[in-house]
Order: structure tokens, then C-alpha cells, then sequence
């Protein structure tokens, strides 16, 4: 929250652009929402090789509490580019290479919220969603060099790149407190999803014991009825 509170501030307090004039600003969160939606499907990906190489019990967890985060991050992103878009380039949505392909990751995060939900098999539905997760990656890398491999309308990296950022300091920093703070708010949110999902688990433990319990008391009372009827 302090980070975030701090990157505000320093974002009105930075320059307009000399284009862009105040516009510039949406910048602020528009940028970290895309940068946190590739490394939430990042984080799932390493995840997932945990689901499937190492079998390690807290990787499916891991998958499972950062999808939902991940789609929303993605979204507001989507939704931010396209406020920013209309202001700039006068239009809302453009078919080019980095708009779709962060629409396709979008969908690619429903889609294993529904695969993770649509399986009762849990140790299926984690090896199914940890498939899905790592073929997925692919895309990873399309968003971060579609400016470079294609025309678009976005423009080439600014920030990480060869002989260092393009961006002046005084417009750097804000947006750089800022991918800090979202980053903190997506990871507090990620390990509070985790612990929400480990107690679900718990819980659907005791509750299938419980019926187990109560199954195997009627076996026994229908075995013990007819001897004492004999």
C-alpha cells in the first residue's frame, strides 16, 4: 500500500509528456498490470514443472491461487491499454501482434481456471492444467518481442533494453515504485490464495473421511443385523 500510495504521488508529481502530455500518467498502472500478467504465467509455469517433474505438493496449489490473480492483472491491462490506446492513437483495440497476443493469454488464464475446475480428479486435473500451463509459455515470449518481430502500434522497449532505458528518470521512478508495489500486491494475494486453497483441501479431507466413517458404520451395521436376527 505504501508503495503504491508513493508511486501515485510521484506519478502526478512527475512531467507530462512532451506527445502524450497527461495521458502519460495511465502509464503508471497500465504498464505494471502488464508486466505482473507475464510473470504471473511465468510463476505457474515454474509451478507446473514442480506439478510435474519434482510432484512437490504445493505446485498445483501455487497454479491454482495464481490463475485467478494472473486473469484479473491481465485484464485490467487489457483494459487500461485500451483507454490509453483511444487517448493516443484514437481507437480502443487494434488487431496487432502485442493486443492480441495479451488477449490470447487472457483467455489462456480462463481456460485453466475452467480445466482445474471442470476435472474432479484432483492429481488429474493438476497434471492436465500443468500441460496446458507450460505448452501456454510459448506465448510469453511472443508478447515481450511482438513490437520487435511485427509492425505495431506499441512502441519498442523502453525500459529494459540495450544501452539502458529511453525513458527519463523523472517518468522512470514513478513507474518504477509503482511496478514494486503491484508486484508486493501480487504476491500477498498469491500467498493468501495459497493458504485459502490448502484449507479448502483440508476441508474436503475431512468432510470425504467423514463419509468414508459413515460408510463403513452401515457396512458394519448391515453385516451385524442378519447374525442377530439368526
Amino acid at each position: 500500500v505504501a508503495a503504491v500510495a508513493i508511486g501515485i504521488w510521484m506519478g502526478f508529481a512527475a512531467p507530462e509528456d512532451y506527445q502524450q502530455g497527461k495521458t502519460v500518467r495511465i502509464m503508471y498502472i497500465h504498464v505494471p498490470f502488464a508486466w505482473l500478467s507475464m510473470m504471473g504465467w511465468t510463476l505457474m509455469s515454474l509451478s507446473a514443472l514442480g506439478t510435474l517433474v519434482w510432484r512437490h505438493p504445493l505446485a498445483d496449489v501455487s497454479v491454482k491461487a495464481a490463475a485467478p490473480i494472473g486473469a484479473a492483472f491481465t485484464f485490467l491491462a487489457l483494459l487500461t491499454g485500451s483507454l490509453w490506446g483511444k487517448l493516443t492513437w484514437g481507437t480502443y483495440w487494434q488487431w496487432d501482434a502485442r493486443m492480441t497476443s495479451v488477449l490470447l493469454l487472457f483467455l489462456m488464464y480462463l481456460g485453466v481456471i475452467a480445466l482445474s475446475r471442470a476435472l474432479e480428479d484432483q492429481l488429474l486435473a493438476a497434471r492436465a492444467v500443468a500441460i496446458l500451463v507450460l505448452v501456454g509459455f510459448i506465448n510469453i515470449p511472443i508478447i515481450k518481442f511482438s513490437v520487435d518481430w511485427w509492425e505495431t502500434l506499441h512502441q519498442p522497449a523502453s525500459v529494459f533494453r540495450m544501452g539502458g532505458s529511453s525513458i527519463h528518470p523523472d517518468l522512470l521512478w514513478p513507474l518504477a515504485i509503482m511496478a514494486l508495489g503491484f508486484t508486493l500486491l501480487f504476491v500477498t494475494l498469491h500467498v493468501a490464495a495459497m493458504r485459502n486453497e490448502i484449507l479448502r483441501r483440508k476441508v474436503i479431507g475431512v468432510q470425504l473421511r467423514r463419509v468414508d466413517r459413515a460408510a463403513a458404520a452401515m457396512t458394519t451395521n448391515s453385516l451385524i443385523v442378519p447374525l442377530r436376527i439368526g
